[in-house]
């Protein structure tokens, strides 16, 4: 525990925008407008992560478009389909008190309040109105992100659930 991420996934680019080398880019934020200040993203590669400039952002609706330095063309552009934008965490959004990076979840030991371990953190859904815990222990456990199921967050000990968000039959 409390190894976190040295770079987090911002966004996944998802096609050319035009014929300049725009990109549109699926924003994995819960505020876009932070493409406005984003000077340098990350690749990343079999040997690290690769910087490259940004250049210009434009948001439309709740679709994100970015300039990326050396995309000139569309056939630039269609290079990048499905390749996922990075930041370094010094240049992360500061998220408040109580709020966390999905990367920094994924792997956390769970237990219920009575200290049972119950399993790890394998994935965070998020199909609307909260978010959805993935547990995976003696079954897949799916716990909704609501103060009356998870009772805690630490980084360096794990998640503790409400074991009655445990007890629900299997679907």
């Amino acid at each position: 525990m409390g190894i976190q991420a040295e770079y987090l996934c911002v966004g996944t680019i998802v096609k050319p925008q035009g014929i300049r080398g725009e990109v549109k880019v699926m924003p994995l934020t819960d505020d876009p407008a932070r493409f406005y200040d984003l000077s340098e993203a990350f690749f990343k590669g079999e040997g690290g992560f690769t910087p490259v400039a940004v250049t210009g952002a434009r948001i439309q609706d709740t679709n994100v478009f970015l300039t990326l330095a050396g995309v000139t063309d569309r056939n630039g552009a269609e290079q990048l389909r499905g390749r996922e934008l990075y930041v370094h965490r010094s240049r992360a959004v500061r998220l408040p008190e109580g709020r966390y990076f999905i990367c920094d979840l994924i792997g956390l030991p769970v237990t219920d309040e009575k200290g049972v371990p119950v399993g790890r953190l394998e994935e965070v859904l998020q199909p609307g109105a909260n978010d959805v815990y993935v547990i995976q222990g003696e079954r897949e456990y799916l716990v909704p992100v609501i103060p009356d199921a998870v009772l805690d967050i630490d980084l360096d000990r794990g998640i503790t659930v409400a074991s009655s968000f445990l007890e629900a039959e299997e679907i």
